[in-house]
């Protein structure tokens, strides 16, 4: 069985300027015996100087670089659910200044692993008190917290470059950017051509609604629509998501595809 993550995280991560200021750090990731959803950690410097990443990947040397050539220093650190967060106490331990960003519920998870234990969180995400986090940071994103959703999602909108970062919400599969560096194919395995349409944007994502529907939002429709309504109005550009390639084109589209069956819930 192939392992989940890569024991040589340096060589095979594909490291990438999306925007002057956003770099994202994408990387193979196979859970579910082999199946290749791929991982993406993303950094982003603010107007300030400050950067702020999301969904931390390994923190390796050639990550390091990319850091210091983003000419700032970490201040901020999402986990963008309460799955997303296995590289929280290394970058904590590299940058002791900077800020915990988190959903409900994760920080107590944790406390049941003793290399993650008592890793202190800053900023706590609940569904009737969202945290004011910092002035820098709510003036280049807003916050939507979908915590109907199973995972309890943070979906962040960098607003200057009107980009959407996201873990598990839309899922955009096969990831070929993630494994470009391992010389595999990222659709090679029968699991990953039997998984392929419940995880794809392509066409009319017909299973991924199936799975949004009956999977992601089965515990709370109602607030997950609402959630869904809220980004929708964003008029964003493009969507940064941690498993599957980076929607460059569209990206408003792709999303009211996937998540329609929930657009007109009540």
């Amino acid at each position: 069985m192939a392992p989940q993550v890569p024991s040589n995280p340096d060589e095979v991560m594909v490291i990438r300027n999306v925007t002057p200021k956003i770099v994202t750090l994408s990387l193979p990731f196979s859970p579910f015996g082999g199946v290749k959803f791929g991982g993406r950690g993303t950094l982003v410097r603010l107007t300030t100087g400050s950067i702020a990443v999301f969904s931390p990947v390994p923190l390796t040397t050639r990550v390091h670089e990319a850091i210091a050539n983003l000419g700032g220093e970490i201040k901020y650190i999402a986990a963008l659910n309460i799955e997303h967060h296995l590289n929280l106490t290394q970058w904590k331990a590299a940058f002791p200044g900077a800020e915990i960003i988190a959903p409900e519920g994760l920080w107590e998870k944790r406390q049941a692993v003793p290399g993650f234990k008592d890793t202190p969180f800053s900023h706590i995400f609940r569904a009737d008190a969202p945290p004011k986090i910092s002035e820098e940071f709510e003036n280049e994103f807003t916050v939507e917290y979908v915590h109907s959703h199973q995972s309890k999602e943070l979906v962040f909108l960098h607003k200057p470059s009107k980009t959407v970062i996201e873990a598990d919400l839309v899922l955009n599969l096969p990831a070929i950017e993630q494994y470009s560096r391992t010389g595999e194919s990222a659709t090679s395995g029968l699991l990953n051509k039997i998984l392929k349409p419940l995880v794809s944007t392509e066409m009319s994502a017909f299973w991924q609604k199936k799975f949004v529907w009956h999977v992601s939002s089965m515990a709370d429709r109602k607030g997950f629509s609402a959630s869904v309504q809220r980004i929708m109005a964003w008029k964003f550009d493009r969507i940064i998501p941690c498993h599957g390639d980076v929607i460059e084109h569209d990206a408003c589209t792709v999303f009211m595809n996937v998540m329609a069956p929930l657009l007109n819930t009540a």
